[in-house]
């Protein structure tokens, strides 16, 4: 294995916190989650008092004011252990960001050490049903009147839907400028004309609450304004590189996990007399995923050294994005074809991993969109 010389031992430490929190707190009840569809918020409560959740954020807001890497720590060993009903990245490093970035500081105040403690989930409402990788496409509109925004419109496949207390949400202030006119709203649970819709049933990740929102005539008071009007596809897409990312270093987590787990199995598992991982095709694919997993492990914990500096751009993240989730379907249909007919065993993790894993092409804008993208840089130099 290639050592990874990005972490320390205090990283190392909270590693080992996170991994005992997790094998205590969530391992034992994420099956029965995956019926409920949803995760109980006293779980972010207790994460929030373990100072899992938004790390990064700085102290006087409640945070821990670390670096990236122990938010990855966190990321990591949750999808190691594929809990993909936890929408603590999200949270974490998507939500709690555009609110340090680009909020007010009574807004940063008021939101930033609640989300801290787990008491306040975070959500953000890009994706409406006719609208997915196409922000520009977004149909949401906000209208000012006076001292507030009427907003009105729907989102779909939003994470942490049902669980939400405070939602960011894209909107239209002006439709005749493009992304000019995209804007950016803080809203809150109970607001008077939003709605949350059903939680919606997935292939995957089914402990995850996945929701659609509904706005009707709702009134907004010029103070739920994140940043400045007319500058959400400026915020999004300087935070986008981030997310991406995020998809990454958890799509190659699960990887790495998912090859483990097969490793164990061929090893126990016999036929015609002898163990899988006697047979040469057995030893191929091994070594196989093996070295394309540690390809990607070094451009990750590239990626990742980029962030640290401020370095990576929208290029390079979206390289990770689409190269290490199509690597990581990849991985997993091969371990779980290694598995044989248990392999699509739900009780059996290679199983799950395997329904989970197939969203993480789509979301953070599809594959395609970030072929689309490295294209643009490389034929524009």
């Amino acid at each position: 294995m290639i050592p990874r010389t990005l972490f320390n031992s205090d990283h190392d430490t909270f590693r080992s916190t996170v991994r005992k929190f997790l094998e205590n707190e969530v391992v034992p009840f994420h099956e029965e989650w995956e019926h409920t569809g949803q995760v109980p918020k006293e779980v972010w409560r207790k994460a929030g008092e373990q100072g899992f959740l938004c790390p990064m954020v700085s102290e006087q807001y409640g945070g821990l004011g670390t670096d990236f890497l122990y938010s990855v720590v966190v990321s990591e060993e949750v999808s190691r252990a594929a809990l993909t009903g936890l929408g603590w990245g999200l949270h974490t490093e998507i939500v709690a960001p555009y609110i340090e970035h680009y909020g007010s500081e009574e807004q940063k105040q008021k939101y930033l050490p609640k989300m801290v403690a787990g008491e306040v989930i975070g959500a953000i409402a890009m994706s409406e049903p006719a609208a997915g990788s196409d922000l520009q496409g977004i149909k949401t509109t906000a209208v000012k009147d006076g001292d507030h925004y009427v907003l009105n419109g729907s989102k779909t496949f939003i994470t942490n839907g049902q669980n939400a207390d405070l939602v960011i949400v894209v909107a239209k202030t002006d439709p005749t400028r493009g992304a000019k006119g995209i804007s950016l709203f803080l809203l809150e649970e109970g607001t008077p004309g939003f709605q949350k819709g059903k939680n919606l049933k997935k292939v995957g990740m089914k402990a995850q609450d996945t929701s659609e929102l509904f706005f009707q005539d709702v009134r907004l008071p010029k103070e739920a304004l994140l940043g400045q009007e007319g500058m959400g596809f400026v915020y999004l897409m300087q935070e986008l590189p981030q997310e991406r990312l995020g998809i990454a270093i958890n799509g190659l987590a699960m990887a790495e996990s998912a090859l483990e787990h097969t490793i164990r199995y061929v090893k126990e598992r016999r036929a015609f007399g002898k163990a899988i991982a006697e047979f040469q095709n057995t030893q191929f694919k091994l070594a196989e995923l093996h070295t394309e997993i540690q390809v990607g492990r070094v451009y990750v914990d590239r990626c990742l050294e980029l962030h640290l500096q401020g370095k990576l751009d929208v290029p390079t993240a979206a390289a990770s994005k689409y190269y290490i989730t199509d690597l990581q379907c990849r991985v997993i249909d091969e371990c779980l074809q290694l598995h044989g007919g248990y392999g699509y065993m739900w009780e059996y993790p290679i199983a799950r991993m395997f329904a989970d894993a197939r969203v993480q092409r789509i979301y953070g804008g599809t594959n395609e969109i970030m072929k689309q993208i490295i294209s643009r840089a490389i034929l524009a130099d």
